[in-house]
């Protein structure tokens, strides 16, 4: 009876001092998250425990009013994935993962954040497609995928994404031609860069409406052909322009922010020529102040016909 009573005491113990899972459903989100971290080499997550009640003192957590509103995991070197948690976080607005070694393909719950403003992936490996969901983002204002290993084509969808100011695709093996409407539909964009990825097809022309940016308009190494659309030199003429290493053909426009741009925007382009390259276009390509043929003069054209004329008679006399 003695051992019974002394069992019964111990296991009573131990329920009372069992900790208890008091966490709300967002830190329950963000727990998902640190056990698909593998490896945390600066304990970074060490004070993210079951037993808070809520995330708003974890590390990295930003919170407004008991609600996580940023995630901010940067320069951590994270080594794991992105798992399928974000539904929970419904008011989160900024997410800065950048300088990790985070990989896989990104679940698509991301992207039912419809108030998200900040994404920030760079200097990861995520791989895969970008999914067509990523047009719920209406309110993004920053996209940061720089430094992955995406290998698709650029959704349609990110026309939807209206509100964007920085997009920062470069050093992935993004594909295919850009979207069409894409300097009509994305005109608050301060800040554009595509270089060394594998896009291909014509550079749009209603590039030229991109009025806001204010930094840089990178599209290099690439496999954009064809003509520069004239159009282009309708920037802001403090954008600097780079679009060197592509396939790009005929004659430079020489108008507004083009004009202002130096040789080496254009370089590792063969086929194009005119100033500021060195190469000269041929005779017959031609070439003007809008990247068209230029005007001949119908006074000038009249004059020469006459004298044509009275060279033929004066022989022929």
């Amino acid at each position: 009876m003695a051992l019974f009573c002394s069992l019964v005491i111990l296991l009573m113990t131990n329920l009372f001092y069992m900790p208890v899972q008091s966490l709300n459903n967002e830190g329950i989100a963000l727990w998902s998250l640190k056990r698909s971290i593998r490896e945390d080499p600066s304990r970074f997550l060490k004070n993210w425990s079951l037993s808070d009640e809520t995330p708003c003192k974890w590390r990295g957590v930003k919170c407004i009013r008991d609600r996580v509103v940023s995630l901010s995991l940067s320069n951590k070197n994270l080594t794991g994935f992105l798992p399928p948690i974000f539904g929970n976080l419904s008011v989160l607005r900024h997410i800065f993962l950048r300088n990790n070694n985070l990989s896989g393909s990104l679940p698509v719950t991301l992207f039912d954040l419809n108030g998200l403003q900040s994404l920030v992936l760079s200097g990861n490996s995520f791989s895969g497609m970008i999914p067509e969901e990523l047009g719920k983002l209406g309110s993004l204002q920053t996209l940061d995928f720089s430094g992955n290993s995406f290998n698709s084509s650029v959704p349609a969808s990110l026309l939807w994404c209206g509100q964007l100011k920085v997009l920062d695709l470069s050093r992935n093996g993004f594909s295919g031609s850009l979207p069409d409407g894409f300097g009509t539909r994305l005109t608050r964009l301060k800040h554009l860069n595509l270089s060394f990825n594998k896009f291909t097809g014509s550079i749009p022309s209603d590039m030229g409406n991109l009025s806001s940016l204010q930094g840089t308009l990178n599209l290099s190494n690439n496999l954009f052909s064809g003509l520069i659309p004239a159009n282009l030199g309708n920037l802001p003429e403090t954008v600097y322009i780079d679009f060197s290493h592509n396939n790009l053909s005929g004659p430079i426009p020489q108008n507004g922010a083009l004009l202002d741009a130096g040789p080496t925007a254009f370089v590792g382009n063969p086929l194009l020529c005119g100033a500021p390259l060195e190469s000269m276009c041929p005779p017959d390509i031609p070439s003007g102040r809008n990247g068209q043929a230029p005007r001949i003069n119908g006074t000038l054209i009249m004059i020469v016909v006459e004298l044509c004329f009275l060279f033929i008679n004066r022989n022929y006399n």
